[in-house]
């Protein structure tokens, strides 16, 4: 099929979205000009003079757990920043490579064998091939392409995903779970949580999913973008990301945008919704997005570390001891997450849903 910019978008939605080639089909087509349903209002890309330049988040060495420098430049890093990047983490480079090489396999994959993973295809809802992020609800659609995996039970991983990538991404889980602990353990004790117990720990991390993402080579990248400005809705998140750059951080207090370079081996940490909640606010989710690249594609894996989707969040009880007043509701997460998945990407919006 011939794309061009001018291509109807029924047909277009066809062959991306139906038939399963993605934006990755259409990048493979030799497309010249970016079809219109992929470009951005002027306010929503990327613009050079809006990126600070010689600016970057923190990037944390994680060798020695016991110093509390360490754990300081940790939870500083989430109230400040709400992004770190950090090293010596103890998941092994060869468990990265790994999970970088699945996910090339699984998007190298024939558009039919994807297809089979898609919303209408796929045999769960927890194993869920795409693109973009809501297209039934994007004015403009993102240029990128994933395959979204919930984890329940290694059982239901071995008979539901993907057997080319399903055994790396299990690795790739297994292998940040001490990490994630260990950085929830020193997050939380600055909210005068003394241990995470087992309900606590349901409502930190009782849930993860894990999406593998690709952005290929997009014929008009300052055009576009390969994910729209937002905050996550998880607890953390740990992203791997490939050598190829393109993810974007707000700084709010300057109203601009930092590049975050890749580091070799490091995993990028955020803080997500549910744990700016949890902590009343001191903790804080930033709006991040990524661009679109017109000479290279690119990959990230993110793990999304959340609450079950029964629990009810809102303000740890040992952050209002002191007195200090709610600023967000209960709300149950399962409601929260459908909120955020109901509507385009819109910046921070999501979290006012919690809002009192």
């Amino acid at each position: 099929m011939a794309i061009t910019n001018n291509t109807e978008p029924s047909n277009l939605s066809d062959f991306v979205m139906n038939k399963g080639h993605g934006v990755k089909g259409l990048s493979e087509t030799g497309l010249k000009s970016l079809p219109k349903q992929y470009i951005q209002p002027i306010q929503e890309r990327i613009n050079v003079k809006d990126v600070l330049q010689g600016q970057s988040i923190p990037i944390i060495d994680m060798s020695n757990w016991d110093d509390p420098k360490m754990a300081d430049s940790i939870c500083d890093a989430a109230e400040k920043w709400g992004f770190f990047q950090i090293v010596n983490h103890g998941v092994p480079i060869e468990v990265l490579e790994n999970v970088q090489e699945a996910t090339h396999r699984f998007f190298g994959l024939s558009a039919e064998e994807k297809n089979k993973y898609s919303k209408e295809r796929s045999s769960s809802n927890n194993v869920r091939y795409g693109t973009s992020f809501t297209p039934q609800a994007e004015k403009a659609l993102e240029w990128k392409d994933f395959l979204s995996l919930f984890y329940v039970s290694d059982d239901e991983a071995a008979a539901l995903w993907p057997s080319v990538c399903r055994d790396p991404a299990l690795e790739y889980m297994k292998k940040t779970e001490i990490v994630i602990k260990k950085l929830l353990e020193v997050l939380t004790k600055r909210l005068n949580v003394r241990e995470i117990d087992s309900q606590k720990e349901n409502v930190l991390m009782g849930s993860k999913r894990i999406n593998i993402n690709y952005y290929p080579i997009c014929p008009n990248p300052e055009l576009t973008v390969g994910v729209g400005r937002h905050s996550d809705v998880s607890t953390l998140t740990i992203l791997l990301q490939d050598n190829i750059g393109g993810l974007y951080v707000r700084d709010e207090k300057r109203d601009s945008w930092i590049h975050v370079p890749p580091v070799k081996g490091s995993l990028v940490i955020n803080v997500g919704d549910a744990l700016q909640i949890l902590s009343n606010g001191r903790y804080r989710s930033v709006e991040h997005r990524v661009a679109a690249n017109g000479s290279s594609n690119r990959i990230s894996v993110p793990i999304f570390v959340n609450p079950r989707p029964s629990d009810v969040i809102g303000p740890l009880s040992e952050v209002l001891a002191t007195g200090e007043k709610p600023i967000y509701k209960e709300v149950l997460y399962s409601d929260y997450v459908k909120h955020f998945f109901r509507k385009a990407h819109d910046g921070k919006g999501t979290v006012d849903f919690a809002k009192i």
